[in-house]
Formats: C-alpha cells, structure tokens, sequence
C-alpha cells in the first residue's frame, strides 16, 4: 500500500493537521487500522495521534481517498474527538483520575 499526502492543512487552535492523502492498494481498501498505522509511519507519529476520518474508495478503482486528522498528542485527540471515532480508530479512552468510589458498609 502506497500512501501519497495531497494536501496539509494546520489547525492550531484544535493542535491538529488536516491531512487529505491518496492510497494506491493492490487488493481489496485496506481497513482503516491499516491506514491508520500506515499514514503514521509516513509522516512519523505514533498511531494514537491518527485519526481516520474518511476513506473513498471508487467502484473497481485501487485508489482510495481519505482524510485524516493528525493530533500533537494522543491526548489532544481524546479530548477533541467524537467517542465513536476513538473507537473506530481504536484509541484507548483516556485515563480517569478520579478515584474509585468506596462501597459503604
């Protein structure tokens, strides 16, 4: 699978990058995991900073059109991502700080 980036566009305010990139696949559109960890080698993060959005992929075409969205931190993505997103992209649920409540006797 070859990952071509079309278009970068920076999002300060969300510490984001918008990413509109192009997959060349021999077979079948790879899963969005596949992409996902695939576009993070590319641009050098690590695979929870990536977030698939979109994949297109045209009818009898080995090309496939997806946008992402890639986060300073993993962090950042859990805070300004949907839920369902996280878990499409599987990026584990950010870690609570609150303590556990105690059962009263």
């Amino acid at each position: 699978m070859d990952v071509d980036i079309i278009s970068e566009t920076e999002n300060p305010m969300l510490h984001r990058t918008d990413v509109t990139f192009e997959l060349t696949h021999e077979d079948a559109t790879p899963s969005r995991l596949q992409v996902r960890d695939s576009l993070a080698a590319k641009l050098n993060k690590d695979a929870d900073e990536v977030v698939v959005r979109k994949l297109d992929t045209k009818f009898g075409m080995r090309k496939t059109v997806g946008q992402a969205k890639v986060y300073d931190t993993a962090d950042n993505a859990r805070d300004v991502e949907q839920d369902h997103m996280l878990e499409r992209n599987k990026i584990g649920a950010a870690e609570e700080d609150a303590e556990p409540e105690a059962e009263e006797a």
